[in-house]
């Protein structure tokens, strides 16, 4: 207890200084920011509807459900405020899962995409409504978005920004590029966007084929850092369960070990992930 009432101490009284350490305009700068991240990870999820505030409300629940069950299972005040950080960071660590797993699903399809174009081009149609067309034709991962793009288009006739807001929507580097190509093929003219469209999808099926092979052969080692990260943290439950673990866990060096334990968890878990993970390519303009 002696480590929470200094703990909330410290929270006070930094609080009460705040307004010189960091002036009104920086936290705004800061906090427009942040929420902009937020934002952009909503909309790369496919979760653009859900408001930030939803999400932090949904990020303050799952801290306080962690830390009451961690309280529940070991009375350790050091324990459960890291499983209440661990739960508070939970929803935007499901968030980037979902993100990537996205990202996997729809590398896949965009090749298609660009093939049913190409066809709906040559045979006559323009570019409105080979695009439109779909929301029907394309894949069924797709076809909300391009039906939406539909809808748009009939509303307000204006190209440019129903697909900037397609764009918005499906939030993806190969769509960025495919969307681009259409919108300068739309204000420039030419002949050359099948040809462009075709060799794009040529090298988008090639690196989703070449991304797939590298993902399953170094799927260990994100297995690996979960493991090596979860197994410390079950055992020291176990141990704290006891009444004498609890007493040595809730020491003055019982709680310095958990803290400096979770920090080398946490930079040892990012290590292992950054080894083994692919450079994603950048969207365009998004």
């Amino acid at each position: 207890m002696t480590f929470v009432w200094g703990a909330v101490l410290a929270a006070g009284l930094l609080l009460v200084a705040s307004p010189w350490l960091w002036p009104a305009g920086s936290r705004k700068r800061t906090e427009t920011v942040r929420r902009g991240r937020i934002a952009r990870l909503l909309e790369d999820a496919g979760l653009s509807r859900v408001s930030v505030a939803s999400l932090l409300v949904v990020a303050i629940v799952c801290a306080v459900v962690a830390a009451a069950i961690a309280w529940l299972i070991a009375p350790v005040a050091a324990l459960a405020l890291v499983a209440a950080v661990a739960g508070g960071l939970a929803p935007f660590a499901a968030l980037r899962a979902r993100r990537s797993k996205l990202l996997r699903t729809r590398r896949g399809l965009w090749p298609d995409v660009c093939d049913l174009l190409i066809a709906s081009v040559r045979a006559g149609m323009s570019l409105p409504d080979a695009v439109a067309s779909l929301g029907d034709s394309a894949p069924a991962e797709l076809r909300p978005a391009f039906a939406g793009f539909a809808r748009d288009m009939a509303a307000s006739g204006h190209f440019d920004s129903s697909i900037q807001r397609l764009k918005t929507g499906l939030a993806d580097p190969v769509a960025d590029r495919i969307v681009e190509t259409l919108r300068m093929a739309r204000q420039v003219g030419g002949t050359e966007l099948t040809s462009v469209l075709r060799a794009l999808a040529t090298s988008v099926r090639a690196d989703a084929a070449l991304r797939a092979e590298v993902e399953s052969r170094q799927s260990w080692i994100r297995g690996a850092a979960v493991l090596g990260v979860v197994a410390p943290w079950v055992i020291l439950a176990l141990l704290a369960m006891r009444p004498e673990g609890a007493r040595a866990y809730g020491s003055p060096g019982g709680i310095a070990l958990i803290l400096v334990g979770a920090a080398v968890s946490v930079v040892a878990y990012r290590l292992m992930i950054r080894l083994g993970r692919l450079p994603e390519p950048r969207r365009w303009f998004g």
